[in-house]
């Protein structure tokens, strides 16, 4: 379950964007929305759902974007540029786009994750020195990384390399630690290497494999980050592909059925010479198979895309992130999918879905809670991205919002921000004023 995300420096957000799905104190309704894990004696509470809004080029795709750098570069384990580059997020895989364009004095880019897994609250800070926007030549540094584990610092790296009380992972430390532990410490200290991590390569390898593990098993499969989902495509792949002439996945299909197809059924076909499964239209009177692309809607295609992640989230407690989630869905598959991660008796293991939007219809306080609503704008001087929350203005005074006040209203009057007034007349206007000088220049050319 994940609790918080933070980022500085990266592009748009020159600032620090503190990302929570912690509960906002004093909100009323909606507990339903509520996601609970105890450790230990103490209990943590965490939003089930958040929805982004704002303009276009406000920040929005760049939080998502941030989380989906952070995952990339925790699962390389470096600060090297990747060989193999990430094409939907280019500074994911190319660290020099991460700084924001506009500095020119160096800043270190930070990034921050806290969630839960296996009954462990963990938090990673990283601070790193990648130079400024576009210096790929930059000799790259970490400036500082922290792994926290139930509140208790386990290591800390700064200048120097300092170790906490590891009690609170004893049960997670390779075996026979405790008689190496000060050959091991020594050796970490002495190894490291400023370009790598130290959790997922000294720590690793040294202290407990097992944790480290357990923390790239969440991001890689868990921390479910679509960016730019206009480019998802899920592949499926099948233990032994060459058996199945045609594979239709049952549940995806159940759900398709329900979103709305043309054909019989949809699923994944196999050529003898492409290991990969490809999505197609299947029509059983006729017997036929054909592209999906070919015969379905583009929206029906990306509904069935994007639903086993769906089923992902909820079936092992994951994190699903997905930028425009409700692009070319009708809203009612929309209401339907979220409503899953609101209700206690589905969503079980603490299943999150996270997504930016411009579609109105979510500015509900039927829907969302006041702390689910998140806002994104751009100041128009600086270009720098702010973030915050509906729950951040309180429920007092002039711009205090009030339980089932109507959201949406609200926020086409501008009362929260994170709306431009865009009025394209006066370009078309000038359009047509130049073209009919143009015409009636030709017209006294001919004449």
């Amino acid at each position: 379950m994940l609790l918080e995300f933070k980022a500085k420096n990266y592009k748009s957000f020159k600032d620090e964007l503190v990302f929570t799905m912690v509960p906002a104190p004093k909100q009323k309704g909606l507990n339903y929305s509520i996601l609970n894990q105890k450790i230990g004696s103490k209990k943590y509470k965490g939003l089930s759902s958040a929805v982004i809004y704002g303009p276009n080029a406000s920040g929005k795709t760049n939080i998502i974007g941030a989380m989906e750098a952070y995952k990339s570069i925790i699962l390389r384990g470096n600060i090297r540029n990747a060989d193999v580059k990430n094409a939907p997020n280019p500074a994911g895989s190319t660290l020099e786009l991460i700084p924001n364009s506009s500095l020119t004095e160096l800043n270190p880019v930070d990034f921050a994750i806290k969630f839960i897994e296996n009954k462990l609250l963990i938090q990673y800070d990283l601070s790193i020195d990648i130079g400024n926007f576009l210096d790929a030549e930059y000799p790259r540094r970490i400036l500082s990384e922290t792994l926290t584990v139930n509140e208790e610092m386990v290591f800390s790296r700064k200048e120097k390399l300092e170790f906490g009380s590891l009690k609170t992972i004893k049960d997670y430390l390779i075996n026979e630690f405790e008689e190496n532990s000060n050959s091991a410490t020594s050796l970490a200290r002495s190894n490291l290497n400023q370009e790598e991590m130290f959790l997922t390569n000294g720590f690793k390898a040294m202290f407990s494999s097992k944790l480290v593990n357990l923390i790239l098993n969440w991001l890689e499969n868990k921390f479910m980050v679509i960016y730019r989902a206009d480019t998802l495509h899920l592949i499926q792949k099948f233990a032994d592909p060459r058996k199945h002439t045609v594979y239709i996945e049952k549940t995806t299909n159940d759900a398709a059925q329900l979103f709305g197809i043309n054909s019989n059924a949809l699923g994944y076909v196999v050529s003898e010479d492409d290991l990969e499964a490809k999505l197609c239209s299947i029509f059983k009177n006729k017997k036929a198979v054909i592209a999906a692309e070919m015969f379905e809607s583009y929206g029906t295609i990306r509904f069935v895309n994007m639903f086993p992640l769906v089923i992902k989230a909820i079936l092992t407690g994951g994190t699903l992130v997905v930028d425009e989630f409700d692009a070319s869905l009708h809203p009612m598959a929309l209401m339907s999918i979220i409503s899953i991660f609101h209700n206690d008796d589905i969503n079980r293991k603490n299943a999150q879905l996270i997504f930016n939007t411009h579609n109105p219809i979510f500015l509900n306080s039927n829907l969302f809670r006041r702390d689910e609503i998140k806002f994104v704008e751009r100041d128009d001087e600086t270009h720098f991205s702010k973030h915050y929350s509906l729950s951040d203005f309180g429920t007092t005074g002039e711009k205090g919002v009030r339980l089932h006040e109507d959201y949406m209203h609200n926020y086409f009057i501008s009362q929260y921000g994170a709306i431009n007034d865009i009025d394209f007349t006066s370009i078309f206007e000038k359009l047509v004023d130049e073209n009919e000088v143009l015409a009636k220049v030709g017209k006294d050319e001919i004449e």
